[in-house]
């Protein structure tokens, strides 16, 4: 135990039935250590320094009564499993499923989600990433006030519950990456702070406080607790990668950066299958994904959120906060996507920016957690969704988008009485800047998110699926994912593989072609608003063969009433007639 702030650090546990307390012997570097024998796995325990209060173990790896309970031994090698050659999947094939494992089966557990994994293989996504699932404080939690980062919340499972779902999900072919937040820790339960303030550097301060010490005194052991988080959930829940929340707010002046340090020591740790590291950083810099060599971090992939607001702003028209910064038009959408977001430098491998039309974040932080479904067409959803799934990044769906899940995502917390209502009025005081919350009454509507109710409204509906209006959406996600699956044009990643062009105010075209051996090009059109013909260039493809539709938005499988598209070939273009937003996939050979 690193407790360097004290001078005497007991353990108190039970054995055969007794309290037990045992003194821990310094080591000289502000660690205390012992050895002791004849407990095992579901042995509870805690800490006390300098014979005050009991603390639970800031490395528990479970605590089965919550964060102010103690903590419990846990043997990660008693877990039998099957996934011995499970090699991972390369970040090319993956497209992500996000999802909050309290919302997103009607159990709200892990075993909850691991009943619904046939399904998510049958819709044909390769990756679910968990919202943090580290123990936080009180019973519902979007996950990012965690407080313990190697314990899985005891509200979802035990520990071996978490390992069974990635077992099943590597029999099955899906890989499974979880969030995790290094940039702060919850307000409510954490106990850093009581072994020593110097997990935390106050030269840096974050919208949190003073930020995670990276670089300060002693941050070496800050450091390596961090890292051996990581290994530990790679290690001991055979997780495939990391989402590394907020690293803007990693604060680290050192030469050798905590991310490229992490980086190092994955690599190391893991030689026979692929793992995936992820940050989210709103800076646009192309260094956390630039290999060590060429000075940057060497991360496989960043959250790129540009695709998303340019979309949003288009067909939905937001327009306060982030969102000034966007245009919202079709030439924007498509610069998006054919350089992979607004970087610094154009990344080689778009593989690398992972976009989205929904996530948490972008639904959770909106004041009733409306989807974006829920405020625009059928017609250009449908469209906006091919958009999404044809083009050459790593595509994010957030769990329900799939069948245009009539719920919404809000934001949801359950914390002691004062700071619940310090959560809530901060909530609604976030929105007195946007023109539709000027009016206090108007923000006092805001879902208060202490409301158990504001929770429960949140959990998918899964029901839903036997309505044919629902069901027809997830066949034309299923189309969709199996296209991009089968199609060698729509699995190239490389840069030089995509061009992508606004063909007028409404109209946004893809083409797309494998960089090496493929024997076909695709020509994804797709008509955001309104109905109209536009001509599309076949240029730059070097067509040899007759074009060839193998999808459209406008199939009786994904709508009650098609309106069909007019296609029309001409040596050098495409003439499409649209009678309404909607998208068609084209394919032609080239050799």
């Amino acid at each position: 135990m690193w407790a360097p702030d004290s001078h005497r650090v007991d353990v108190a546990y039970e054995r055969l039935g007794a309290h037990v307390t045992t003194p821990l012997e310094p080591l000289g570097d502000g660690t205390f250590g012992g050895w002791i024998g004849g407990i095992g796995a579901g042995t509870t325990y805690a800490f006390r320094l300098d014979g005050e209060r009991l603390l639970p173990d800031p490395a528990s790896r479970y605590q089965p009564n919550g964060v102010r309970g103690p903590s419990a031994i846990v043997d990660a090698r008693e877990f039998a499993w099957t996934d011995a050659n499970w090699r991972g999947r390369p970040l090319a094939d993956l497209v992500f499923y996000e999802l909050h494992v309290g919302t997103f089966s009607e159990a709200g557990t892990f075993a909850g989600l691991q009943s619904k994994l046939e399904y998510l293989r049958l819709l044909g996504v390769t990756a679910i990433e968990l919202m943090p699932v580290a123990e936080f404080a009180g019973s519902r939690n979007w996950g990012y006030d965690g407080v313990f980062l190697f314990a899985p919340s005891h509200r979802y499972g035990h520990p071996d519950d978490l390992r069974r779902v990635v077992d099943a999900a590597h029999r099955l072919g899906i890989a499974v990456v979880v969030d995790v937040v290094y940039n702060h820790v919850g307000p409510d339960g954490a106990c850093w702070s009581s072994y020593t303030p110097r997990y935390f550097n106050d030269r840096h301060q974050t919208p949190w406080g003073a930020a995670v010490n990276l670089d300060g005194d002693d941050a070496g052991r800050v450091r390596e607790l961090l890292i051996e988080n990581a290994l530990h959930w790679i290690h001991e829940y055979h997780v495939d990668g990391l989402r590394l929340d907020a690293t803007h707010q990693f604060f680290d002046t050192s030469e050798f950066h905590f991310l490229a340090e992490l980086r190092r020591t994955v690599d190391e740790s893991i030689v026979d299958r692929d793992v995936i590291l992820i940050a989210e950083d709103e800076r646009r810099q192309i260094r956390p994904i630039l290999s060590r060599a060429d000075g940057g971090f060497g991360l496989d992939a960043v959250w790129a959120d540009d695709f998303h607001h340019e979309v949003r702003r288009l067909l939905a028209g937001d327009c306060d906060g982030y969102f000034r910064r966007h245009r919202g038009t079709a030439a924007a959408v498509a610069g998006a996507i054919e350089r992979g977001g607004q970087f610094d430098a154009d990344p080689d491998d778009l593989a690398r920016s992972v976009i989205c039309l929904q996530n948490h974040d972008q639904i959770g932080n909106r004041a009733f957690g409306e989807r974006l479904h829920h405020q625009i067409d059928p017609a250009v959803y449908r469209a906006a969704s091919t958009l999404l799934l044809c083009a050459p990044e790593t595509p994010l769906l957030f769990m329900g988008q799939e069948w245009a899940a009539s719920t919404p995502f809000r934001y949801f917390t359950d914390h002691e009485a004062e700071l619940g209502r310090a959560v809530t009025e901060g909530r609604r005081e976030e929105f007195a800047a946007f023109s539709a919350f000027q009016d206090p009454e108007t923000r006092a509507s805001i879902p208060d998110p202490q409301d158990e109710r504001t929770f429960v409204c949140s959990r998918l509906r899964w029901a839903e699926l036997a309505d044919e209006d629902h069901r027809r959406v997830f066949r034309l996600y299923q189309a969709l994912l199996a296209l991009r699956r089968t199609h060698a044009a729509l699995r190239s990643t490389a840069r030089h593989s995509v061009t992508a062009a606004a063909i007028d105010d409404s109209t946004v075209a893809l083409w797309r072609y494998a960089s090496t051996g493929a024997s076909d090009a695709m020509l994804i059109v797709v008509r955001l608003a309104g109905g109209g013909t536009v001509n599309v260039p076949l240029s730059p493809v070097q067509a040899t063969g007759r074009w060839t539709t193998v999808f459209c938005t406008e199939d009786a499988s994904f709508v009650e009433e098609p309106a069909p598209i007019r296609v029309e070939l001409a040596a050098t273009s495409v003439r499409v007639s649209f009678a309404r937003p909607a998208a068609i996939v084209l394919r032609v050979p080239t050799v």
